[in-house]
């Protein structure tokens, strides 16, 4: 099957223990022989050709292979793509197939190599994910099933979608960028920086208290270039 690395960590001696995305899910395994050939294949942004063995939850790699020139992504690029990956691993369940997601990741990967502009890459992974795993709304109506309107504004109701607000409040969003986002117009002014903001509202109910290091490795690299 067609796979590539989330995460890996040592295992035992000389083994790892490696989460894997495929189309039927996120698959953990361990990879024995890790500090030769194997371990060189099991890195992360390579496509991989994956045969495991074993029933349980915690398989064996039985068979790794190349299936493609690894992605060379550096700088934001490659942070981009750790937090897709932490992404994957915090909210993906085990063994739960997503074919979809999966060529998505892809093609979000191939995107983010070619050197294409990070913040749409991102927030249009991060709203395909919530879709996949039922957390989705609609973008262009509200938790009412009413259309939006582009002169009022909106709170989100976390997994259930936007309601009408009558003031400016901490979080709020402007009718216009929402269905700017629905269009997936990213010229409208200000839908790049509603859309982060919102998809950061939809996505912590589910991250939970702990914080992704990829964001704050990513928030570093920012502070550091200013420097």
């Amino acid at each position: 099957m067609f796979a590539y690395v989330l995460h890996s960590r040592p295992y035992k001696e000389t083994s790892a223990l490696v989460d894997f995305f495929t189309p039927d899910g996120r698959l953990r395994a361990v990879l024995r022989g890790a500090r030769g050939r194997n371990g060189g294949l099991a890195r992360p942004f390579t496509p991989l050709e994956l045969e495991l063995r074993g029933r349980g939850e915690l398989k064996s790699v039985q068979r790794l292979e190349s299936a493609g020139i690894a992605l060379l992504l550096g700088g934001q690029a490659l942070y981009s793509g750790l937090y897709l990956n932490e992404l994957l691993m915090r909210l993906l369940p085990a063994e739960d197939p997503h074919p979809a997601l999966h060529q998505d990741y892809s093609l979000s990967l191939a995107a983010l190599a070619a050197g294409r502009p990070l913040e749409p890459i991102l927030r249009a992974f991060e709203w395909r994910l919530l879709d996949e795993l039922g957390y989705g709304f609609a973008l262009d109506r509200d938790a009412c099933g009413e259309p939006l309107h582009a002169e009022v504004l909106y709170r989100l109701v976390p997994d259930a979608g936007f309601e009408r607000i009558q003031q400016l409040q901490p979080g709020c969003f402007h009718g216009r960028d929402l269905l700017a986002l629905a269009e997936a117009d990213w010229s409208q002014p200000g839908a790049l920086m509603a859309a982060k903001r919102l998809m950061r509202q939809a996505l912590a109910p589910h991250l939970g208290e702990r914080p992704l290091v990829s964001r704050e490795l990513f928030m570093n690299i920012k502070e550091s270039s200013r420097d």
